[in-house]
C-alpha cells in the first residue's frame, strides 16, 4: 500500500481552503491538489515554492469540464486519490426571504450544492477505485445555517438552503458507497471574507472563530475517520459556548 496520501481542497486559494492547504502541506507523505478558479493566485504560487507537494489546478464549482480536467491531472500526476474536502462555497446575500432574490437561490444553489454533486461525479471512480486506503473520504463543509434542527436566525435562506441540500448528499453517498466515508462538518463562524460579512450584517465587527482554529477542527474530523464511526453524519469543528451559534456538542443536528 502507498504511504503517500493524496488530498483535493476546494476553494484553496483564500480562506479555509488556503489554511487547510498550508496545514496538510506541511504534513509529511503528503500531495495536496489545490482547487482554485484561478490556479496562478499568489497565495497558492508561494505556498507551492515552500512545498513542492502543493499542486494548484483550475476547478470551478459546478463547471463540469473544469471538474473532469482536474481529476484527470490527479490521476496522471499521483495516480491516486484518497481524501476531498469540498470547501468552496458562497454566502453573498443577507436578508429576509420575503425579498430575496431567486437569482440568489440559484447562484447559491449552483455553487455550494451542485459543486460537490459535479466533483463527486468527476472524482469518484479514481477516489473509489484508486485510493489504496480503501476507505477513501468525500468531506463536505457545510455550515450551523443549514441546519433544521438546530435553526439560528441567520437571515441567509439562499446559503442556508444550499447548505441543507449538501448536507442531504451526504447522508446519499453514505447510503450508496459503502467503502465511501462522507461527512458533513460545520466549520464554525470562521473570520474569513465570506464569514465577516455574515458577521457584519448581523451587527459584529467580525466572525469569532479564526482559520487556524476552524482548520484544525475541521481536520480533527477528517483525520481518522471510519466508516462505523463517522460517515454519514453531520460534525461540530469543535466545542464552543458561550454565545447564540455556537454548538455545544460533537455533532450538529441535521
Amino acid at each position: 500500500m502507498s504511504s503517500k496520501v493524496v488530498y483535493l481542497i476546494t476553494g484553496a486559494n483564500r480562506g479555509i481552503g488556503f489554511g487547510l492547504t498550508a496545514v496538510l502541506a506541511a504534513r509529511p507523505n503528503t500531495i495536496v491538489f489545490a482547487g482554485t478558479r484561478d490556479p496562478a493566485a499568489q497565495s497558492l504560487k508561494d505556498l507551492a515554492a515552500k512545498y513542492p507537494n502543493v499542486h494548484a489546478v483550475k476547478l470551478t464549482s459546478g463547471d463540469k469540464a473544469d471538474n473532469e480536467a482536474a481529476i484527470a491531472e490527479i490521476q496522471k500526476t499521483a495516480g491516486q486519490l484518497d481524501v476531498i474536502i469540498a470547501n468552496a462555497g458562497i454566502s453573498n446575500y443577507y436578508g429576509p426571504l420575503a425579498t430575496t432574490p431567486i437569482s440568489e437561490f440559484q447562484d447559491h444553489y449552483s455553487v455550494n450544492t451542485i459543486g460537490p454533486i459535479v466533483l463527486f461525479q468527476a472524482a469518484h471512480a479514481l477516489l473509489l477505485l484508486a485510493s489504496p486506503t480503501r476507505a477513501p473520504i468525500f468531506a463536505v463543509i457545510s455550515s450551523l445555517a443549514g441546519s433544521i434542527g438546530g435553526y439560528f436566525p441567520l437571515h441567509a435562506a439562499a446559503y442556508g438552503a444550499s447548505k441543507a441540500a449538501a448536507n442531504f448528499l451526504v447522508k446519499v453517498l453514505d447510503d450508496e458507497h459503502p467503502s465511501l466515508i462522507s461527512l458533513a462538518i460545520h466549520p464554525g463562524w470562521v473570520a474569513t471574507d465570506m464569514g465577516n460579512m455574515g458577521a457584519v450584517a448581523s451587527g459584529m465587527p467580525h466572525a469569532p472563530v479564526g482559520v487556524e482554529d476552524s482548520v484544525a477542527g475541521i481536520l480533527s474530523r477528517v483525520d481518522g475517520a471510519t466508516r462505523e464511526k463517522s460517515s454519514g453524519r453531520f460534525w461540530n469543528f469543535g466545542i464552543t459556548e458561550g454565545n447564540p451559534w455556537d454548538i455545544q456538542t460533537d455533532e450538529v443536528l441535521w
